[in-house]
């Protein structure tokens, strides 16, 4: 899961059609029309963040969907018992859209402990969360350990609480809460599958931290990427597998983070690529997509040099104009590889028309399914790299795969723009190959 951006100030029947920011709040009518355009729904509009009664409804949904509640859906693969998820991670940001000055330390502690708790509820198995640009106060800021004064903890609050919540919730042992107290966030651990799950503050490369350009001759201000090569290092000596997660995606078309970073963390991931990462995972943008790492910052685009895949998770805000979705792994606990991957959503469009029932979630697509035959891959192969590396060279003959695959990134959103033409098929392609900010820069923009 990721995106859930809760908003308390969530109006029904205000603005949904508002001119400035955040709509669907009393407080901001469109000044271009007598009385309201469109009246806010009980549960989201395309211009608004998560009211409580999606939010709700979405994890509701999730048992029966998946069948970890009342089994509706069996799985292919062998052994699979369908009574439980093994673990959930998410993939950032839980608090509103708002304005600097109609945001808080106490307001984000109120997003957070609301939705954690709410995960606590409704979810199977342990949640892995980390911290998103907007679960934070100011908005997208996390101070750098080497800064001078108390400039370097102004954030601890964030992190004590965050930590102190995913204790309490029975997700993070003492010892792990502890280390993201002092990681920002951040915090390596082996789940109860033996799967190594490191979680760590990607706000160090996102574009509007500003506090990251300070002593930018440091490329590793913050301390974090010493400490994922640390632990990735430990794993290794120790035959661990391993998932990342973060939020702010280091690659795609280059747009949301800074340059030298995601260069860095593109040579760990070839460095440790497949054979201890076994996958990575971000959020941020709402969309749902994936792209790719390959060996030698990827000099030679080809199926020999492909290394790992980074999977972008779908929001349940429907913010930027898109349908409400998440997504479901299936994994295989010997080695940690992803087998399918299921989609589910919601239609955005649908809910002015509810009056007597709440919102539907319903099965959208399986990746295996749709995107298997066009890779020419064997039914019983892990979704892998390699997988991924053979989509995108059928992308690049065939754009109706790319429209496809365009529909589902908007989660079938009557909103999407179109992907149609062969500028937009090579677009995409390219950012499907690019794993940081370099590689996405070099790629047709827009």
């Amino acid at each position: 899961m990721s995106d859930l951006h809760l908003d308390p100030r969530y109006a029904v029947s205000a603005e949904a059609n508002c001119t400035a920011n955040l709509c669907c709040r009393a407080n901001n009518p469109n000044p271009n029309v007598n009385g309201v355009s469109l009246p806010a729904p009980a549960y989201g509009s395309f211009a608004c963040d998560s009211p409580y009664d999606l939010a709700l409804a979405a994890l509701e949904s999730v048992g029966p969907l998946t069948g970890t509640g009342s089994p509706s859906k069996k799985s292919r693969r062998k052994g699979y018992s369908g009574s439980s998820l093994g673990w959930t991670i998410y993939t950032g940001d839980l608090t509103s859209h708002d304005p600097q000055n109609q945001l808080s330390a106490l307001y984000n502690e109120y997003a957070e402990f609301s939705i954690y708790s709410m995960f606590k509820n409704f979810l199977t198995g342990p949640v892995f969360a980390t911290l998103g640009n907007h679960d934070t106060s100011p908005v997208a800021m996390d101070a750098p350990h080497n800064l001078p004064g108390n400039l370097s903890t102004q954030f601890s609050w964030n992190y004590d609480h965050v930590a102190g919540l995913w204790l309490h919730e029975g997700w993070l042992s003492p010892e792990a809460a502890a280390q993201a107290r002092t990681h920002y966030g951040g915090y390596s651990v082996k789940n109860h599958f033996g799967l190594r799950i490191i979680s760590f503050n990607t706000d160090f490369w996102y574009k509007s931290n500003f506090l990251t350009f300070i002593n930018s001759t440091n490329g590793d201000n913050s301390g974090v990427f010493s400490w994922i090569i640390d632990e990735l290092q430990a794993a290794e000596d120790c035959g661990e597998r391993v998932w990342i997660i973060g939020h702010v995606l280091s690659g795609w078309d280059g747009t949301n983070p800074i340059p030298n970073p995601t260069d860095f963390f593109y040579q760990i991931v070839e460095r440790y690529s497949p054979h201890v990462i076994a996958n990575v995972f971000f959020g941020h943008t709402h969309e749902d997509f994936f792209f790719l790492y390959y060996s030698n910052n990827a000099t030679s685009i080809s199926e020999s040099a492909v290394l790992n895949t980074a999977w972008v998770a779908p929001s349940i805000t429907p913010l930027t104009n898109l349908n409400s979705g998440y997504r479901l792994y299936e994994v295989d606990t010997g080695d940690f590889s992803i087998y399918d991957a299921y989609t589910f959503y919601s239609n955005v469009s649908e809910f002015p028309s509810l009056t007597s029932t709440g919102p539907t979630f319903q099965y959208e697509y399986s990746t295996r399914d749709t995107y298997g035959a066009a890779a020419n891959w064997p039914s019983d192969a892990p979704l892998n790299a390699t997988f991924w590396h053979r989509v995108t060279e059928a992308m690049a003959t065939n754009v109706s795969l790319v429209t496809l695959q365009n529909h589902y990134q908007g989660k079938l959103s009557l909103k999407s723009p179109n992907c149609t033409n062969a500028a937009c098929q090579a677009a995409r392609v390219c950012y499907m190959r690019s794993g940081s900010f370099g590689l996405g820069q070099l790629c047709p923009q827009g």
